[in-house]
């Protein structure tokens, strides 16, 4: 990990985002054995590397969750002026929904304690309502969508509904899910 305020080289800023990528996909297949060591086969890179980079698997797992956070609220500040608030809203909890897989293949995986996984969601739960709120301010000054909704409640409302079912198909049901939650919130009008 650098020092706060140094940068890194092009290289060693590169194996980093590899190790990401790595693992993003090696804990999100849910492979039993997947292990740091294939994180770093998957990157291309060795565990030296990857322990030089992420000095523990909390590290890691939070690197790659807020980094999945900053592209949630990108995708918020793109899908803002969309023509149609609803439907980006929509979109934006579906890939909340797919979000959530990661993060769910990234705690099982590396093994991530209660504690530091509810610190770190604490955080980042923070930042996605706030995306969210963007949304779904335009959807009420946009009189499409009922005025007592907050980001926060839609996003507790999706996620609570991803951690309440395990079964193999939770992600359809999940995602069958937020879009009754959002035909629910749109004005009888529409």
């Amino acid at each position: 990990m650098p020092k706060a305020g140094r940068k890194l080289r092009a290289d060693a800023q590169a194996n980093r985002l590899k190790l990401m990528d790595a693992a993003k996909l090696v804990f999100g297949r849910g492979d039993e054995r997947a292990s740091l060591e294939a994180v770093a086969r998957e990157a291309g890179v060795g565990i030296a590397t990857l322990y030089r980079n992420f000095p523990t698997r909390e590290d890691l797992y939070e690197a790659v969750y807020s980094r999945e956070v900053d592209d949630m609220t990108s995708l918020a500040e793109t899908l803002r002026d969309a023509p149609d608030p609803v439907a980006a809203i929509r979109r934006w909890l579906h890939t909340l929904i797919d979000l959530v897989a990661t993060k769910r293949g990234l705690v099982a995986g590396l093994a991530i304690n209660a504690e530091t996984m509810s610190s770190i969601s604490m955080r980042m739960g923070q930042r996605l309502a706030h995306a969210l709120d963007q949304l779904v301010a335009r959807g009420i000054a946009e009189s499409m969508l009922r005025e007592d909704v907050s980001g926060m409640d839609l996003l507790s409302a999706v996620i609570g509904t991803c951690i309440v079912r395990s079964d193999p198909d939770w992600h359809e049901a999940a995602m069958r899910m937020s879009d009754i939650i959002v035909d629910g919130l749109e004005h009888p009008q529409r």
